[in-house]
C-alpha cells in the first residue's frame, strides 16, 4: 500500500471513530444527527456546558410562561401548542385543546358539504392570503405533504403584487365558486395582507360570488379583521394569540387549519413536535439533537454569525424548507442589540434549496470557493412509498439521491467544509412535526448562547414605519401636484414644491412607478425628464 492509499486509509479510521462519538439518535422521534463533520475540538463541548445549561435554564423558565419578550412584557408560548398540559394557566391550556376541536370539526364539515358554496356542492380550492409566518410555515407543510388525493387544492397569496394575486385568481378560474378563502394576520393591520383581501374580495364580487360566505379568518381577538369577519359574518374566526409569534405559529390554527383542510393529519404533526419537544428537554448536550445543533452554529460562526447556514435537504418535499427557516432563524437570531443594549449585529444567514438539483448550481462555489458558510444537510430514508425500479443493475434512482448527498458531504469535507447531517425516516406528518420543533428549539437555545432576544422583531417593524412613510409621501405628491393644476416639472422641483419639502430621490421613485402605471393621471417626459398630472386634476 502507497503511503497516500495508507494516510487515506488512517483518515477514515480517524473519521469513523469520531462519526461514532459524535453521532445522536433519537429514535423515538426517527431521528438522527451527526456533527462529526464540524472540525470543532474535543474540548468544545466541555467548555459549553456551563453556557448551555444556563440556555436551558432560560428555555425551563419561557416555557414555564416567564416573560420572554420583556420590551412587550409578552410571554412566548408556541411550545404550549403541542401540549397544552404545559401551559402556566387553564384558561390558555383550554383554549388551545378548544383551537384544535374547532379546527377538526370545522374542516369535516367542510369535507363533507355541511359548509359548502352558495352554488352548492362542495369546496375543492383553499385560498390562503397572508404574509411572512402566515404563509411560509403552510407553503412548506403543503409541499411537503401534498399529493394528488388532497381534499382540497391550495394557492397562496402572499405579497401585496397586484400581478401575483392576478395570476393566482386567474389560475382557480372557474372554480372560484368553490374556493374557501382563509385569511390570516395576527394584528389584523398587516397591509400586505388586507390588501391581498381587497383584491380577493374584488375577484369573488366581479365573479357574482359573496366573498363573506367563502370567508374565514384566523387573527388575534378584537383586531381589525376580526370586526371586519363578526360584522361581515364569515363562516368562522379561528384564533391567534398574543404568546404566539408569526414565525412559530406553524402548530396553531395558522397552519393547522389549511393542513387539516387539505386532509392532513394534524394530530400526527402536533404528536411529533410533541414527542421532540420532550427529546430536546433533555440537558445531557450530547443526547439533545436541538442543543447540538445550537452548539454547532455557535461554532461554525465563532458566536458571531460570520458564517452562513446553507440547507440542503436531499428531497423533493422538502425544496420549501430553507425558505421556512429563513424567516424562523434569521427574524429570530438577527438582531442588533443582545438583551443587555449593546450592539452586536447577531445573526445567521440563511440560503438552500434541495439535492441533488444544486450539485448542479453553487456546490461548486461551496466547495470551491469562499469557505464562508457550513451546510445543514437534510437525509431522508425512504425514497417513496412503493418499490422503486431498477435504473441500472442493483441501483434505483433513490440510491443515486443518497450517492449524490454522500458524494457532495465527502467532497466538502476533504475541501475542509463543515457540515451537520440531520436523517429522517421520511417526510410524513408527524417527520414536519419534529423538524418544526427541532429547529425551533434550537433558534431558542442558540439565542440564549449569544444573548439575544429571539422572540422581538424591531427592524420588521422598521420595514413597516418606511413602507407607511412611502405611502405617505405618496398621498402628499398627489396633493401638491393637483394643487399645481397640471404643471410639468422635474422630480426635484416636485420635491420642493410640497408642504413638507421631501427627498428628491424617493419622490423620482414615486413618480416613475405612478406614470409606468398611469395611476392618477401622472405621465412622464422622458424627453425633458418632467412629470405631470393634467389627466383628472381635480
Amino acid at each position: 500500500m502507497d503511503q497516500t492509499a495508507e494516510a487515506n486509509d488512517m483518515d477514515a479510521t480517524r473519521l469513523w471513530e469520531r462519526y461514532k462519538r459524535h453521532y445522536c439518535t433519537a429514535p423515538s422521534i426517527g431521528l438522527g444527527l451527526d456533527i462529526s463533520r464540524m472540525s470543532f475540538g474535543e474540548a468544545f463541548l466541555a467548555e459549553m456546558e456551563g453556557p448551555m445549561l444556563r440556555a436551558f435554564d432560560e428555555m425551563a423558565l419561557l416555557e414555564a410562561g416567564g416573560i420572554a419578550n420583556p420590551d412587550e412584557s409578552r410571554q412566548v408560548g408556541h411550545y404550549w401548542l403541542r401540549a397544552p398540559a404545559l401551559s402556566p394557566d387553564d384558561e390558555t391550556r383550554d383554549a388551545i385543546s378548544k383551537s384544535v376541536t374547532r379546527i377538526k370539526t370545522f374542516a369535516a364539515a367542510v369535507h363533507e358539504g355541511s359548509i359548502q358554496p352558495a352554488s352548492g356542492g362542495r369546496f375543492e380550492h383553499l385560498l390562503l392570503v397572508g404574509i411572512g409566518g402566515s404563509a411560509l410555515g403552510p407553503q412548506f407543510v403543503t409541499d411537503a405533504l401534498g399529493g394528488p388525493n388532497d381534499a382540497m387544492r391550495a394557492w397562496f397569496c402572499d405579497n401585496t403584487d397586484p400581478d401575483g394575486i392576478d395570476r393566482t385568481v386567474s389560475r382557480i378560474g372557474v372554480d372560484l365558486n368553490r374556493t374557501l378563502t382563509v385569511v390570516i394576520s395576527k394584528s389584523g393591520r398587516t397591509v400586505e395582507t388586507r390588501n391581498g383581501m381587497l383584491e380577493v374580495r374584488r375577484a369573488y364580487e366581479l365573479a357574482g360570488l359573496s366573498f363573506e360566505k367563502c370567508a374565514v379568518a384566523i387573527t388575534q381577538e378584537g383586531s381589525a379583521l376580526d370586526s371586519i369577519a363578526e360584522a361581515d359574518e364569515w363562516l368562522a374566526r379561528f384564533p391567534m394569540w398574543d404568546w404566539v409569534g408569526g414565525r412559530t405559529s406553524e402548530l396553531s390554527a395558522v397552519g393547522l387549519l389549511p393542513a387539516a383542510l387539505q386532509g392532513y393529519d394534524i394530530d400526527e404533526m402536533l404528536a411529533g413536535a410533541a414527542r421532540c419537544d420532550e427529546v430536546t428537554r433533555e440537558r445531557r448536550t450530547g443526547h439533545n439533537p436541538a442543543a447540538l445543533m445550537a452548539l454547532m452554529w455557535y461554532h461554525a460562526g465563532g458566536g458571531i454569525g460570520k458564517k452562513a447556514m446553507v440547507v440542503l435537504p436531499y428531497k423533493d418535499r422538502l425544496s420549501l424548507f430553507s425558505k421556512y427557516l429563513q424567516q424562523l432563524v434569521m427574524e429570530s437570531l438577527g438582531k442588533r442589540l443582545d438583551r443587555d443594549g449593546a450592539e452586536v449585529y447577531q445573526g445567521i444567514t440563511v440560503y438552500g434549496n434541495k439535492g441533488s438539483t444544486d450539485q448542479h448550481a453553487y456546490v461548486q462555489q461551496l466547495r470551491d470557493g469562499l469557505n464562508d458558510f457550513f451546510v445543514m444537510f437534510v437525509e431522508v430514508l425512504r425514497d417513496r412509498a412503493g418499490e422503486s425500479m431498477p435504473v441500472e443493475e442493483d441501483v434505483t434512482s433513490g440510491d443515486y439521491l443518497r450517492g449524490f448527498f454522500l458524494g457532495t458531504r465527502n467532497a466538502l469535507w476533504d475541501a475542509e467544509r463543515e457540515s451537520v447531517t440531520i436523517t429522517i425516516d421520511d417526510v410524513s406528518a408527524r417527520s414536519v412535526g419534529v423538524l418544526i420543533a427541532l429547529f425551533e428549539r434550537a433558534v431558542g437555545l442558540y439565542a440564549s448562547l449569544v444573548n439575544v432576544n429571539a422572540y422581538h422583531q424591531p427592524g420588521v417593524e422598521a420595514g413597516k414605519k418606511a413602507a407607511s412613510d412611502a405611502v405617505t409621501l405618496q398621498r402628499d405628491l398627489l396633493v401638491a401636484m393637483r394643487r399645481a393644476n397640471g404643471d410639468r416639472r422635474t422630480a426635484d422641483a416636485w420635491a420642493e414644491s410640497m408642504s413638507r419639502p421631501q427627498d428628491a430621490e424617493t419622490v423620482f421613485k414615486t413618480l416613475e412607478h405612478l406614470a409606468a402605471n398611469g395611476a392618477y393621471g401622472v405621465s412622464r417626459d422622458d424627453a425633458d425628464g418632467v412629470f405631470d398630472a393634467s389627466y383628472g386634476v381635480t
